[in-house]
């Protein structure tokens, strides 16, 4: 009985707790991305299928992941100009729907043209989502919510990751690549379904509306420049979890394709049970964001580091982990310190270059580890992860050091 009012008491009413005051349209959104992200099972594989099935080099490879992102920033440039001229809910409609649909035909796809050109449409209608959703959560989250709103969402999408690639393996041990194409696009029309169902356009109207009178131009932020830099340099090394790192899985340490689901998932999972209740604490303490975006640039870099170390196949998990701790914190507190900084300007085109952003690390990031990887080895490559991941670290300690300087906070 005592361990049981212990649990309650001291460890399930505090979790709880931590998600007390946040909007019902919030949870709306979390629901439709919860659903969204069910099916996103084919891009922990997409690397594995592209050399195996399709048996294409790591060239080649990195040649279609960089038309994935050059798609991701035409589509997230793309997503904050519509959503500032005609906001946000037809925007997400329109994406989700569309994306749906292209997902499934993606499959059909098996040269190399073919494929590049429909990653790439396939992004640019896909990504328009993004900065259109983060600016329907700022405005459907109180300004003391933020932070947990967007953890909140980050908590729908990592549920839904945490079963889809132990799932995704499953299914491509037991049936084939094909049904995840088919999940995946059923999951977008699905969640594009939901939002029209549960958020109705004529709830949105005014909110559509919010803008900035006199915006200051983000080109002309330099914090922010200097904040957005520093997320390209954090999504290319976060990146290679989802290209080069399911190769190094298979290849360097044999594992198949459900036990590489099992440790993706254990990713999700891991976010799901303890992201909140961390966000929630730490965005009581005097920290800065810029200071925790450091840190979990710090934990993200060092997972590389300690693969080099030893050949023992639990270092894996110790990598995941600190990946996992790393993204926990660094993701949230990003999107919090962009959000906070779209106050000065127009939010859509503000959010957009965050997304842009990780776009160019698509773009780059793939491209550069699959190369690395192909020419001086694994862990050459992650020698070189953990250099970018430490030039990330100083650029946000600049960052923190000119905003103290110049009150800029």
């Amino acid at each position: 009985m005592k361990i049981y009012n212990l649990i309650v008491h001291k460890i399930w009413n505090p979790y709880l707790d931590t998600f007390n005051g946040l909007s019902k349209e919030v949870w709306w959104l979390a629901l439709i991305t919860l659903v969204n992200r069910a099916g996103t099972m084919v891009i922990p594989f997409l690397s594995i299928y592209l050399t195996e099935e399709l048996h294409f080099s790591f060239k080649d490879v990195g040649s279609i992941l960089s038309a994935f992102g050059l798609g991701s920033v035409v589509g997230s440039w793309l997503g904050g100009k519509l959503t500032d001229k005609i906001g946000y809910y037809k925007i997400m409609v329109f994406s989700l729907l569309t994306s749906g649909f292209m997902f499934i035909g993606l499959q059909y796809l098996n040269t190399l043209t073919s494929i590049c050109i429909g990653i790439f449409l396939l992004m640019v209608v896909a990504d328009m989502f993004r900065p259109a959703m983060f600016v329907a959560l700022s405005a459907y989250s109180k300004p003391e919510n933020k932070t947990r709103s967007v953890t909140l969402i980050r908590l729908a999408i990592n549920l839904g990751f945490s079963a889809g690639p132990a799932i995704g393996g499953l299914i491509i041990t037991t049936i084939s690549y094909g049904g995840l194409f088919w999940i995946d696009g059923i999951s977008c029309i699905l969640a594009s379904l939901l939002l029209v169902r549960v958020l109705h356009p004529k709830k949105t109207t005014v909110q559509d509306q919010i803008t900035v009178r006199n915006p200051i131009s983000v080109y002309k932020d330099f914090p922010f420049l200097i904040f957005f830099v520093a997320m390209v340099l954090f999504g290319v090394i976060f990146l290679q979890y989802f290209s080069t790192m399911p190769i190094y899985y298979r290849r360097e340490h044999a594992l198949s394709e459900f036990e590489i689901g099992l440790l993706m998932g254990f990713n999700g999972f891991f976010i799901f049970l303890f992201e909140m209740p961390l966000i929630a604490w730490l965005d009581k303490t005097k920290f800065k964001k810029a200071t925790l975006i450091l840190f979990g640039a710090l934990l993200t870099a060092s997972s590389f580091i300690i693969l080099i170390m030893t050949n023992w196949v639990g270092i894996l998990i110790v990598g995941m982990l600190l990946m996992t701790i790393g993204e926990m914190i660094a993701f949230p507190f990003s999107n919090a310190f962009a959000l906070q900084r779209a106050k000065k300007g127009n939010q859509g085109e503000y959010m957009a270059m965050y997304s842009i952003a990780f776009s160019f690390s698509h773009i780059f990031g793939h491209n550069a580890g699959l190369r690395l990887v192909d020419g001086v080895g694994f862990n050459n490559t992650w020698l070189v992860m953990t250099g970018l991941g430490a030039l990330c670290v100083l650029l946000l300690i600049f960052l923190n050091n000119y905003m103290k300087k110049t009150s800029d906070l």
